[in-house]
């Protein structure tokens, strides 16, 4: 039976970088919006019923890519919310050679511009997160991080089932 709930793509961040977005969510996202971990979204509605030649491009991609260095360059305020800005011209260019790839299937928003970020606080009173925002920033300094795969997920209504994890290596192929 063919499962058409959405997929969802994310970069999978080395465990220092998912870590400290990890520690930041449970700290100022609503715990009862909470039920996905922290992450850098690629791609937001993948269609379900297509995610065995999904899987396999994500295959051939990370046999032939290696891991991307992306810069944590500031925060941005999301009016509710706080979400660090992120840069990597290589995860851009990986993000649209799928994009490319995947023309046919992808929605509008996937069709936007990828603007790449990281979401600590979302949903939460416009005053709360203007004071997250003045506090992060206050001694925020840009640093990087590398994103070393990439994660296939299933989107059950809220939470998310993990489906696969492409390892980046020029040199290796899918874990």
């Amino acid at each position: 039976m063919i499962d058409y709930r959405p997929l969802i793509l994310t970069a999978r961040m080395e465990p220092r970088a998912q870590a400290y977005f990890q520690k930041l969510r449970e700290l100022h996202f609503p715990a009862e919006r909470n039920v996905v971990p922290a992450h850098l979204t690629l791609f937001h509605h993948l269609p379900g019923g297509e995610v065995d030649s999904i899987i396999e491009r994500l295959k051939t991609l990370g046999r032939g890519t290696p891991p991307v260095r992306v810069e944590v360059t500031g925060l941005r305020s999301l009016g509710r919310g706080v979400a660090f800005d992120l840069r990597s011209y290589a995860l851009e260019a990986l993000r649209d050679e799928l994009a490319d790839a995947w023309e046919t299937l992808l929605i509008a928003q996937d069709q936007q511009g990828f603007r790449p970020h990281v979401t600590v606080q979302n949903k939460v009173e416009a005053r709360e997160a203007k004071e997250l925002l003045a506090a992060l920033s206050a001694d925020f300094q840009p640093w990087s991080f590398v994103v070393d795969g990439l994660l296939l997920w299933r989107y059950l209504g809220g939470p998310w089932e993990a489906l696969s994890e492409t390892k980046l290596s020029a040199r290796g192929g899918a874990a």
